[in-house]
């Protein structure tokens, strides 16, 4: 084909391809008589047999899985998991890839990013998280659906379909001997199992046990840093044991607080970073907690008590800043209700020395990040866990004047295409 042409492919069609970069998202870019396709299941510089899985009329692009390796990868293992394969389970995207490699996979996508969205070219490095070696058994939550016969499992790839599973090599062990995979749930749409760093696995069936979650005790020890953590069940906190320590540890290093400081911790969860600051910044200081999740700010009530300079509030971070909220629906919100009133919270200080964002994937947003920098802080660490997002907020974050000056990846999801980054950001 030639000129702007391109391969008429459709849901079903196998063609071979030689695979090309890593993209962000778990797959592989190859392209096929000038159709970009998106692989999954292969590896860079490969030479694979696909099967087109997605199809549609106008995008310029299909996905596919490789079904056959007709020339392999030197970093191309063997998949330790039987359900890690086209048309099953969907939660892994590099059990075929060597778990060094994995991170340098990872490393090319942080980098590409930024180079394609803040236009810098940072050098990262992604480590992985204290206590992991294989890339196995260090999941802590798992939540398993449940097919219409009341079996556990996992979904697939982009699909609401569940994979009856057995097992799963990612999680860990108490998990899988809660016997949830060998039970029936009736009447439920997922199971939740927690394996908390104290105490016994709980199991939470959603929807029928979800007014009644337990919650769990979750401790984090730094060399600088030790404390305990009680989070619902259901709540977010980490699912690598080892992650709450190694993001605790580098913010802090990050930002070196010093006594009397003021600093926030803006999408706070259950105080995890508002806790590190607290005791850093001492009875002199003042950290402000910012959550808008109801059941994580009544545990940080708790979690925080230790600490009288920290002050938690219940509030979306663009509605305690005044700004609009960022969605498609604008201000207003849904059709027919009246114009939020924008309105800055009381308590939020009008200047801090420190600010740590750890927001959802989504990351901070321009608004946010404007307001931020507003507060003139001396330092800002922001923890992500979407390399995009990041590198749009550093765009940000360099017009209101602050320079990326650090910049730390962790592997916090092995066998996965998910990476987090640590970036710390000074005027």
């Amino acid at each position: 084909m030639t000129g702007t042409e391109q391969a008429d492919l459709h849901v079903g069609d196998e063609v071979e391809v030689e695979v090309g970069p890593v993209a962000h998202g778990g797959f592989c870019i190859a392209r096929h008589e000038g159709r970009v396709v998106f692989v999954r299941h292969a590896l860079p510089g490969e030479r694979v047999l696909v099967r087109v899985t997605e199809a549609r009329d106008g995008q310029r692009f299909v996905r596919a899985d490789c079904i056959e390796v007709l020339e392999a990868s030197e970093h191309r293992v063997p998949a330790p998991c039987p359900y890690a394969a086209p048309g099953l389970c969907g939660g892994c995207d590099f059990q075929h890839v060597r778990v060094s490699h994995q991170r340098e996979l990872k490393a090319t996508v942080v980098r590409e990013q930024f180079a394609r969205v803040a236009k810098l070219d940072v050098e990262v490095v992604v480590e992985p998280v204290a206590g992991d070696h294989d890339g196995l058994g260090w999941r802590t939550r798992v939540e398993f659906a449940v097919d219409e016969v009341g079996r556990a499992g996992l979904r697939q790839h982009r699909s609401h379909d569940v994979v009856p599973v057995d097992t799963c090599l990612i999680a860990d062990e108490r998990i899988l001997a809660t016997g949830v995979l060998r039970g029936h749930w009736d009447g439920d749409d997922a199971v939740d199992v927690v394996a908390p760093s104290q105490g016994e696995a709980v199991v939470v069936r959603v929807p029928s046990g979800e007014a009644d979650a337990p919650t769990v005790v979750e401790h984090v020890e730094t060399p600088s840093f030790s404390a305990d953590f009680e989070v619902a069940a259901r709540g977010f906190w980490q699912v690598h044991p080892g992650a709450a320590g190694t993001f605790v540890q580098t913010v802090l290093a990050m930002l070196e607080p010093r006594e009397g400081e003021t600093a926030l911790d803006l999408y706070s969860g259950v105080g995890l970073f508002a806790a590190a600051l607290g005791e850093a910044v001492g009875p002199q200081g003042k950290v402000v907690a910012v959550e808008s999740d109801a059941g994580a700010v009544a545990a940080a009530a708790g979690n925080l008590a230790r600490y009288p300079s920290v002050l938690a509030i219940r509030a979306r971070v663009d509605d305690a800043f005044g700004v609009p909220r960022a969605s498609k629906s604008g201000p207003a919100g849904r059709r027919g209700q009246r114009p939020r009133k924008l309105r800055r919270h009381p308590l939020l200080p009008l200047a801090a020395d420190l600010v740590v964002l750890d927001p959802p994937r989504t990351g901070a947003g321009k608004d946010v990040v404007a307001q931020v920098a507003r507060l003139s802080p001396r330092a800002i660490a922001y923890v992500a866990c979407d390399p995009a997002a990041l590198a749009r907020d550093t765009s940000y974050l360099r017009d209101a004047g602050y320079e990326l000056k650090g910049l730390r990846a962790f592997d916090a999801f092995p066998m996965t295409h998910h990476v987090e980054c640590v970036a710390l950001f000074e005027r």
